[in-house]
């Protein structure tokens, strides 16, 4: 039966992004060149990417998994998986983790997000993946309520879970990333204790920081355009206050948490200077902060590269996990 549902995912997740493929090839009024390198290549590798894709470090052992509805918005039914590491333990130290896909696809249990989670749990972290409405339907202010209320529901449940709820991190990839980096900057700009409460850090993967920048000159994604203006219901010179609103960036005070951002400066979907503006902003307020980039690192790169510098990279994720966690 796990067989059978996780194939499906897989197929749902290929059928999800083929539907914007169309959408994007009816839309497009743009120049070849430009179109094969922003859409077509990119799309075409991901797909195929995605479906094994993993982190370099296998993890030894059997890891267990337990799914829990928690919430239910009309017919829609939001679920979360919690990965917990091959050793006993009363409570473990939680990674609440949020997957990418542009706000707009993606799903708590695809390859690579699975990979994640036991690459989490071999490290002594009890991993819980997330799933959240998209933008197509719904607005950011959803998804983030979505986000609010699956870390809510982690923490009104650490007993029963066997999760520390002093012992937090935020982590997330792309969009999943923006989402932990919008949580935590907006509650600690705003002094909202009892939101931060337990949260130790946060630690994302290529963040769109400042949602402005998915429409510079140096980003190729029209994916990402797409699914940003499906998510945010416009474009920047239109809802220019929106952008600004949802751009992580503009809540970073003299309270917000420390912060890993990894990414790579060959990613076409959000730009590497973005997260390098996002970190000087964090050392500008005397934040703990640290930049890790791959200098051949793409967009998803630490699944599909399995060079020395993705697994020293992997592996100062953790050690930056582990300083929080003292």
């Amino acid at each position: 039966m796990g067989r059978i549902v996780r194939k499906f995912n897989v197929s749902w997740f290929v059928f999800n992004k083929t539907y914007f493929f169309i959408i994007f090839i009816l839309l497009s009024s743009i120049k070849s060149s430009l179109f094969l390198t922003g859409l077509i290549i990119p799309l075409i590798f991901y797909i195929l990417g995605i479906i094994k894709a993993k982190v370099p470090i296998e993890p030894n052992g059997t890891f267990h998994y337990r799914t829990y509805t928690y919430k239910e918005v009309g017919s829609k039914v939001l679920k979360l998986d919690i990965w917990y590491p091959n050793h006993i333990k009363r409570v473990y130290p939680l990674i609440f983790f949020a997957h990418g896909g542009g706000w707009v696809s993606g799903f708590r249990n695809q390859p690579n997000n699975v990979s994640w989670c036991k690459f989490l749990a071999s490290k002594g972290f009890a991993a819980v993946s997330i799933d959240y409405r998209f933008g197509m339907r719904n607005s950011m202010e959803n998804i983030l309520t979505d986000y609010t209320d699956a870390l809510d529901f982690v923490k009104n449940n650490a007993e029963k879970l066997r999760i520390d709820k002093n012992d937090i991190v935020l982590m997330g990839l792309s969009a999943g990333g923006h989402l932990a980096l919008l949580y935590a900057s907006y509650h600690t700009f705003m002094n909202h204790e009892m939101k931060m409460r337990g949260i130790k850090g946060v630690s994302v993967y290529y963040p769109p920081s400042d949602l402005r920048d998915i429409f510079g000159k140096e980003q190729k994604s029209l994916f990402a355009r797409f699914a940003t203006i499906a998510t945010l219901k416009g474009i920047p010179a239109n809802k220019p206050s929106r952008y600004s609103y949802y751009s992580p960036i503009e809540w970073i005070s003299e309270r917000m948490i420390p912060t890993l951002v990894v990414h790579g400066k060959k990613d076409m979907v959000v730009p590497y200077r973005s997260s390098i503006n996002l970190v000087s902003k964090l050392k500008s307020k005397s934040i703990p902060s640290r930049l890790l980039l791959h200098k051949r690192g793409g967009h998803g790169f630490e699944t599909h590269l399995k060079d020395f510098r993705t697994i020293r990279i992997l592996e100062e994720t953790v050690r930056f996990m582990k300083w929080l966690d003292n």
